[in-house]
């Protein structure tokens, strides 16, 4: 290759390199089960071994600005050691790590009191980059969100929807299955402590879809079992579940906000040596 062809062949690498790193105006990930596979002898030190082997490419990304953990963060919340071997795995990250909680972390007092001692409230919201992000705690009432969290949530998407582009929300039950509806199939790792109807749909998913902003929900009680993985588009809603734990679909998503506010994912597999093995996340098809 001439000195000239070469020149002009590294400019485009550049280029497009270039051109990639300014559309992603920022990323961030969201990972669900944390704790990975339960049972008998697979209490795990911090996270789910294969996700601590990609933990590297977590922090040596530069667009990745913080992650979001949708739940079953430790086997046992009522073990103070296991958040401690948890602090040390976001220690080493290096990155602010947003909790939406799950029934293994906060679901009795004394779990729920451990964590709030130290990590704060199980609901809350932030704004990054006009974008709105949401974490929601279903634990506090057999799935459903009510009462003051319910009241709560009206008043911030009634007052901050309009000045967003995107909204962001996260929780760890997958809120939208139902026995009798198209996610019926959908295997999830457990309905533990849901009521037999609860006010997903009436409540929560309508008010988001009133705001005909773009809205991405993320749950993380998922990969335990052999289907680590969900997509679902309709409308102005993103319904995506998410997790590890099961040894075949492990994963975690790094979400990208563009420039022109667009969103998109990368869907990394934690099994093997091909990050993009599980394929695309919009690829996904209900059974």
């Amino acid at each position: 290759m001439s000195q000239n062809y070469f020149l002009l062949f590294v400019l485009f690498i550049y280029g497009c390199f270039e051109t990639q790193i300014e559309d992603a105006q920022y990323s961030f990930f969201v990972a669900g089960h944390i704790y990975g596979a339960h049972g008998e002898g697979k209490n795990n030190i911090g996270v789910h071994p294969p996700f601590k082997d990609k933990l590297d490419l977590i922090r040596d990304n530069e667009s990745i600005q913080f992650g979001v953990f949708t739940g079953d963060l430790v086997e046992d919340g009522k073990d103070e050691n296991e958040w401690d071997e948890l602090d040390m795995d976001i220690s080493y990250i290096g990155k602010k790590i947003y909790f939406a909680p799950g029934n293994h972390d906060v679901g009795n007092s004394t779990k729920k009191a451990i964590y709030q001692r130290r990590y704060g409230k199980t609901y809350y919201s932030f704004i990054h980059k006009s974008d709105l992000f949401i974490t929601l705690d279903p634990n506090m009432d057999k799935w459903n969100i009510s009462g003051n969290q319910l009241k709560w949530l009206r008043e911030l998407v009634a007052s901050k929807s309009g000045e967003v582009d995107n909204i962001f929300v996260f929780f760890h039950q997958v809120l939208w299955w139902k026995n009798d509806n198209i996610f019926k199939n959908f295997e999830l790792n457990s309905v533990s402590g849901r009521d037999e109807e609860i006010n997903f749909w009436d409540d929560i998913y309508s008010l988001f879809e009133n705001t005909n902003k773009p809205t991405f929900m993320f749950a993380g009680d998922t990969g335990d079992s052999d289907v680590g993985y969900m997509y679902h588009k309709e409308g102005n809603i993103v319904l995506i579940a998410s997790g590890m734990g099961g040894g075949k679909e492990d994963n975690f998503i790094i979400v990208n906000v563009n420039k022109d506010k667009s969103v998109d994912f990368d869907l990394i597999a934690l099994n093997g040596s091909d990050l993009n093995g599980l394929g695309r996340l919009e690829d996904y098809v209900l059974p």
